[in-house]
């Protein structure tokens, strides 16, 4: 059985970690507020234990020159917070004496430069219910730079029969984060108590909830922005059929033969966009699966250049606006890459660089403690990536999926604490 070899696995590389030792090193750094473009003195400064339930490990305050020192033990996964006017920034603990360099913004509750460049969401069918994934791409190019940031960052509406499964965040250069829907007013109006950031380059600051209303074969929704949408999409499996009606002029996208795709342009704040489904089916999962495995993504769980976008008819559509195309596999892919990409901060490495590490596979020969550590590590982010893409594509149940994950992390939590 998987889990069973997943656990006899992992107990035999926990070993390969026994004889690397690691002490305690200092991490500095320098706190800078780039809206001012000055030392920010007086910000608290956080070592962050991802593994341990996100617990702070140690804490100080930046001096006069925004300058910062903590004492970081071991080798294991931790993260940087600088906290400045209530909002938080984060960033991988540095290494091997290198600066924790780390830039932060002023705050304002609303911020001019803030655009939502798309909404995009991801229907299927499932026993009486649809399920909706939906995902916002937002953009902040404030100048100066400032992060908007307050309870209602970002507000939503929803239809008023859903029922919220879970919400995500993600900063332009950050892992996903899992974040509490605030109810904001009446039935189906949430808000998310998330600061979004300036963006950095092409990154920006994704929003993405996942919910159900109840299904008997047909549902119209109504669907408002709470602020201007550059791109409204709609993604559903070939066997259900889309309908659009008042508020906006849907375009029938082409891409994946499996997969439709509709989209609206220029969606104003606050007007209702109405448009009716009909008929059940599920996306393709394999095909998802798929989509996601070729990528990688690095450290701060951003997705890889566009240039390696995976095909099977994933072009850029006809009469399709570029943002749109920019991140199409993105939808696609789901949260596997997400998933992936955080197993590999964890691990310390991004995925795609196992082949690179350590110079050894496991049971080839390892001539150091570092190049035990190394395999230990690269087999183990192997293993989760290849567990998120089966539960994806469905080849894993729930109860082996959770049985093989809390295998893997309980394995990852001892060797970590055993090298620290």
């Amino acid at each position: 059985m998987r889990t069973s070899q997943i656990l006899l696995r992992t107990f035999a590389l926990s070993l390969l970690l026994a004889a690397a030792g690691a002490q305690a090193a200092p991490v500095t750094g320098t706190v800078t507020n780039k809206t001012t473009g000055k030392p920010a003195a007086g910000d608290a400064v956080v070592l962050v234990n991802p593994m341990a339930g996100m617990s702070e490990v140690a804490h100080t305050t930046t001096d006069a020159r925004g300058h910062f020192s903590l004492q970081r033990q071991g080798e294991g996964p931790a993260l940087l917070k600088a906290m400045h006017q209530g909002a938080e920034y984060f960033i991988e603990a540095p290494k091997g004496g290198a600066p924790g360099d780390i830039a932060v913004y002023d705050v304002a509750q609303k911020v001019q430069g803030v655009s939502l460049e798309a909404d995009v969401m991801e229907m299927e069918t499932d026993n009486g219910l649809l399920r909706v994934t939906e995902r916002f791409f937002v953009h902040n190019t404030s100048m100066p730079p400032m992060t908007q940031w307050s309870q209602h960052s970002f507000e939503i509406v929803l239809p008023a029969e859903a029922t919220v499964e879970g919400a995500q965040a993600q900063r332009p250069t950050g892992l996903p984060t899992s974040i509490k829907l605030d109810p904001d007013g009446g039935r189906g109006h949430y808000a998310f108590n998330f600061p979004i950031q300036p963006d950095d380059g092409e990154k920006n600051t994704m929003f993405q909830l996942s919910y159900t209303v109840p299904y008997n074969g047909k549902f119209t929704f109504k669907a408002q922005e709470s602020m201007p949408a550059q791109n409204v999409a709609v993604l559903l499996p070939k066997s259900i059929t889309f309908t659009g009606g008042a508020g906006a002029t849907f375009q029938n996208v082409p891409q994946d033969p499996n997969i439709q795709t509709y989209l609206t342009k220029n969606a104003a704040a606050g007007k209702v966009i109405q448009f009716t489904i009909e008929g059940t089916g599920s996306m393709p999962r394999e095909q998802q699966g798929a989509a996601a495995g070729p990528q990688g993504a690095d450290s701060g769980g951003q997705t890889a250049a566009p240039g390696n976008q995976p095909g099977g008819g994933l072009g850029t559509p006809i009469n399709t606006p570029d943002p749109l195309s920019k991140y199409k596999w993105w939808i696609l892919a789901g949260l596997a890459l997400l998933l992936a990409a955080g197993a590999a901060f964890l691990l310390g490495k991004p995925v795609g660089t196992a082949a690179q590490e350590g110079g050894a596979a496991v049971g080839g020969p390892v001539a150091t403690p570092a190049g035990k550590q190394n395999a230990l590590l690269n087999a183990l982010k192997e293993e989760m990536f290849a567990l998120e893409s089966e539960k994806i594509s469905g080849t894993v149940n729930a109860k082996e999926y959770a049985e093989a994950k809390a295998a893997l992390e309980t394995v990852l939590k001892r060797a970590l604490k055993r090298n620290s």
